[in-house]
């Protein structure tokens, strides 16, 4: 990507929706980061975390180092509203790439895409990683950003897996959820629940992704012996992490900051067995079949860096973006 020190590539919405990535693609490139972070190649600090007394808004800022790509960046997000419904939400997230061979920026983009592509695929890890042996029903909570590909990146990691059960109450929600599904692995069908309970008895793998808002809240007395519980939005209750045989989390400081509502009563979370970087690079998340699993999805920073540049090369190839002379 040839550039000079004066401008600046800027990748809008529009320029990333047009670019095509496959999910095993996404996988692959999310799975490299996590493995080049555990071979101490690459720099993800604790993010800092801004919000008001009353809660209306937070705002979050990330830095991190790409070892194998040579590349550092920085992330931004920003969400005001949080206590109106979600069309009322105003939601900002960029980041901005730099190559740290040659010194120069590589883009400055939209990250929302990014982070609605990185956030399923690390469930989807997770699950891979956690799930017991012949693990071959999975039950999604919530129809949202994550609900919509979560089992599509479910089925890329875990081509085995023969039940796909929704738990989701908005039609226009659950229509999406089925039109991606079909868009990626056409044929395959979803059985859509009613009895949430009854439908976590049967699930070897719960993936929660649900807003903020929402009634559901797994209990750890509904999962099976052996069952991982994910948590990457809401919908499990607390028991599931406190009562839960081992705790697997993509950060164990990040878990402490946004976790906090998964807290025992005295405010603590309990502590976590092995960090997925770790997973990914060979230690069993899992040491016996029976165990339930509680997994908590915080994303990190390098995860997004190694996408986003992978989206920044998509788009120099394709000539898109728009040239800014920021620094003329």
């Amino acid at each position: 990507m040839d550039r000079d020190d004066t401008t600046l590539r800027v990748l809008s919405t529009s320029d990333l929706a047009g670019l095509d990535i496959g999910l095993a693609d996404v996988v692959d490139t999310v799975e490299q980061a996590y493995r080049t972070l555990a071979a101490g190649q690459s720099d993800n600090p604790r993010k800092l975390t801004v919000k008001p007394s009353d809660g209306h808004s937070v705002s979050y800022a990330m830095l991190g180092r790409d070892g194998v790509r040579n590349v550092v960046a920085v992330k931004t997000s920003y969400k005001h509203g949080l206590g109106e419904s979600r069309e009322n939400q105003h939601y900002y997230t960029t980041l901005t790439i730099y190559d740290d061979v040659t010194g120069l920026p590589v883009a400055m983009m939209d990250c929302s895409r990014i982070g609605s592509l990185r956030t399923p695929a690390v469930s989807a890890l997770l699950a891979r990683e956690c799930a017991a042996p012949g693990a071959s029903t999975a039950l999604v909570i919530g129809t949202g950003t994550q609900g919509r590909l979560a089992l599509p990146f479910l089925l890329t990691t875990l081509p085995g897996l023969e039940r796909l059960l929704l738990s989701g109450t908005h039609p226009d929600g659950i229509a999406a959820v089925r039109a991606e599904l079909a868009r990626h692995f056409p044929g395959r069908e979803i059985e859509l629940v009613t009895d949430l309970p009854a439908a976590t008895r049967h699930a070897d793998i719960v993936l929660a992704t649900a807003g903020g808002h929402t009634p559901a809240a797994v209990e750890a007395d509904w999962l099976k012996p052996g069952a991982v519980s994910v948590l990457v939005g809401h919908g499990l209750a607390p028991s599931t992490l406190h009562r839960a045989d081992r705790v697997i989390a993509t950060s164990e400081a990040q878990m402490h900051v946004t976790g906090t509502d998964m807290a025992d009563p005295d405010g603590k979370l309990p502590a976590v067995d092995l960090e997925l970087p770790a997973v990914i690079a060979g230690a069993a998340a899992r040491t016996a079949p029976e165990q339930r699993i509680f997994a908590y999805n915080s994303g990190l920073v390098v995860t997004d860096i190694a996408l986003g540049h992978r989206f920044a090369q998509l788009a120099a190839d394709q000539g898109l973006g728009t040239e800014v002379a920021l620094w003329r």
